[in-house]
């Protein structure tokens, strides 16, 4: 249990609430067993009870990912197509990433698994088009109206362009300087168990963000690699291979 209390926290800024919490707890023990300083363990005392009540406030975005997580498990990707239809989906993200990346256009791709995101499409510009290579170039035309956000994928179709994402509260995320675009990629996959694919503007490269960890300037073959990994069932085998690859290169959000 403390494990799974200390995964949940790693990386965020409950790490250092919950410090507080214990620095507190020692500072009772300490001043009502040691000194016997009567005014200052009553005054500690008393505030232990507010602060039970204001954990769940505290820790909100800790325990929302708890319960998702909870909620997803066992669960499978709701777009169950054929692997035909599948793989269409997958070339058209890899040949509109590639195009992206060789004009260096920056964009941002999000693709709905089995949490809706209903109220992130919300924010953009519907679209519920087929999707086509061409069409999510086009999309993120510098140009164009709808480039400025991300672009969410539910099933076989375009749903919304121009939608805004959550940034992430993660510290160690803006410590690293990351632009908008890939902070609002980790943010929505620390809130979602949606896959989001980056074309850096500046750079080119590409990058996949999944559960908040980013796995940076990957090649066009192995985002066709990741992508069908996420499109597939959650077996033991498949479940395995996507923590092997989000294992790579993730102790630092992929630097």
């Amino acid at each position: 249990m403390f494990y799974a209390l200390l995964v949940i926290v790693r990386g965020t800024q409950a790490v250092n609430l919950l410090r507080g919490v214990i620095v507190l707890v020692i500072l009772v023990v300490v001043f009502s067993g040691l000194f016997q300083l009567r005014a200052v363990s009553w005054l500690l005392r008393a505030t232990l009870p507010a602060l039970l009540l204001a954990i769940p406030v505290i820790f909100q975005p800790e325990i929302r990912r708890a319960l998702t997580s909870l909620g997803r498990a066992g669960s499978w990707i709701t777009f169950r197509g054929r692997h035909e239809q599948v793989m269409a989906v997958i070339q058209c993200i890899v040949r509109a990433s590639e195009r992206l990346s060789k004009i260096r256009y920056g964009g941002l791709i999000v693709i709905e698994r089995e949490i809706g995101l209903q109220e992130y499409v919300d924010t953009g510009v519907n679209l519920n088009a087929n999707i086509s290579a061409e069409l999510l170039v086009q999309i993120f035309h510098k140009d164009t109206p709808l480039h400025d956000g991300a672009a969410v994928l539910r099933g076989e179709q375009i749903v919304a362009a121009a939608c805004v994402m959550p940034l992430s509260t993660n510290t160690k995320v803006e410590e690293r300087r990351y632009g908008l675009r890939h902070r609002a990629a980790i943010g929505i996959t620390e809130s979602s168990d949606a896959v989001a694919v980056i074309i850096s503007e500046e750079t080119g490269s590409i990058s996949v963000a999944y559960n908040g960890r980013m796995i940076r300037k990957i090649t066009h073959a192995r985002l066709s690699n990741i992508l069908a990994a996420f499109y597939q069932p959650r077996t033991a085998r498949t479940r395995s291979w996507i923590r092997r690859i989000l294992g790579i290169k993730t102790k630092e959000h992929g630097e």
